[in-house]
């Protein structure tokens, strides 16, 4: 067995299952393991690596930047931070952000905004607070997120869990009506639910849930950790239903594949609710985050990555629909941000994802029985055209050995 490998089972917490592949490098599309053997990346960390692996841009700032000035925390004003929040806030049309580090700390941040706007501005009783969710969601791993997840595995042995918290169905904006109250504080929803397996709701939900949260004066806070900046085709996932959320949610892209920023953006009568003392992190809104997130999000304008996912995810999911294979249930996504969903009685996705190993593609199964195509929006046709002959011919061996067995 590989060393490297080895000593990471001896030496780390088994909270992870890894492919069995040591990466050393990462250019492009394209990553390295330790014994020279290159692979498609197909999963772009999900979604962290939108740009790419090392954009030389990016990689040009972070060493310029890094070499001025890193962290000082928030103590003091930085010459980075303001240029790059006045510029995703016109992106995004918000009137405010709060910077943090990961995409959990940036739901966390918007949940105590919520609640605090909820009680200063809405007047509901103070702990009386409510935030509505969905099943199957995924937010984050922190003690409060796992506490609304549905997973039954991501809560287990790790309560007792927050209140304050209503799950209904994903996709069902009737739901939604039905479970407000006037205690709810928000609607907190994914556009796309990417853990659940690339769940895609009917067209004009989110509008739906948009209306509704006007009509009861509720927050909408959309979720765009994984969706957001250009993975489904458009800059925001929202944007497919022309909805402007109350509140947002971006993380992992943001950083540009090099290091974590995430935020919560927000209009100005939520934002206005937090006072200095009341909310911080030492590393969030630091300069090289930064100034790196400032050329991440111009590199995404200047060679138009949303418009490359809108067209080339299209195309791919087309091919692979084509695919004429029992093992394969469903596809289904929105850009480059695609699942298939494999027939639990044929095979597992982890069996999958290791076939692809083997044929040097990277993906990672999803609750067993999806497997996740999120490459980097830099990709070509040709690098798709390529991928989809390895996938053909991984199910066709599956075949082969399912007919021998």
């Amino acid at each position: 067995m590989n060393t490297i490998i080895d000593l990471e089972e001896d030496y780390c917490a088994h909270n992870y299952r890894p492919l069995p592949v040591v990466l050393v490098h990462g250019e492009g599309v394209y990553l390295w393991d330790d014994e020279g053997q290159n692979y498609l990346d197909m999963m772009s960390a999900y979604s962290a690596v939108s740009h790419g692996h090392a954009h030389p841009r990016l990689v040009k700032t972070l060493i310029e930047q890094a070499q001025r000035l890193a962290v000082v925390s928030r103590a003091y004003y930085t010459d980075k931070l303001p240029k790059f929040l006045e510029r995703i806030c016109l992106l995004t049309n918000q009137d405010r952000a709060l910077p943090m580090n990961t995409g959990a700390e940036a739901v966390e941040t918007a949940i105590k905004a919520a609640r605090k706007w909820a009680y200063k501005v809405k007047a509901v009783e103070n702990d009386k607070a409510e935030i509505i969710i969905c099943a199957g969601n995924f937010h984050g791993r922190t003690i409060a997120i796992i506490g609304f997840s549905s997973e039954a595995q991501y809560r287990d042995g790790f309560g007792p869990f927050p209140a304050g918290f209503k799950s209904i169905p994903f996709g069902d904006a009737s739901a939604l009506e039905a479970a407000i109250t006037p205690n709810t504080a928000a609607f907190l929803v994914e556009p796309i639910q990417g853990e659940a397996g690339i769940i895609v709701p009917p067209d004009g939900y989110l509008a739906e849930c948009a209306e509704i949260c006007n009509k009861h004066n509720v927050l909408l806070i959309c979720d765009e950790v994984q969706t957001g900046l250009g993975r489904t085709g458009e800059f925001l996932a929202c944007q497919h239903d022309d909805v402007q959320p109350d509140g947002l949610i971006l993380g992992k892209a943001l950083g540009g594949g090099l290091l974590p920023i995430s935020m919560f953006l927000a209009r100005d009568d939520v934002m206005d609710v937090f006072n200095p003392g009341d909310h911080g992190s030492t590393f969030g809104g630091n300069p090289l985050a930064a100034a790196v997130a400032f050329e991440a999000i111009s590199v995404l304008g200047e060679e138009k990555l949303p418009e490359r996912s809108k067209e080339l995810g299209a195309y791919f999911m087309e091919k692979l629909r084509s695919l004429d294979t029992p093992f394969i249930k469903d596809i289904r996504g929105r850009g480059l941000f695609i699942g298939m969903e494999i027939d639990p009685t044929k095979a597992t996705a982890r069996a999958v994802c290791e076939e692809l190993l083997r044929n040097s593609i990277l993906s990672k199964e999803t609750h067993d029985t999806v497997v996740r195509f999120a490459p980097p929006l830099i990709i070509t046709k040709e690098e798709l055209d390529w991928a989809f002959e390895r996938i053909k011919n991984v199910f066709e061996t599956m075949e082969r050995m399912n007919s021998a067995a």
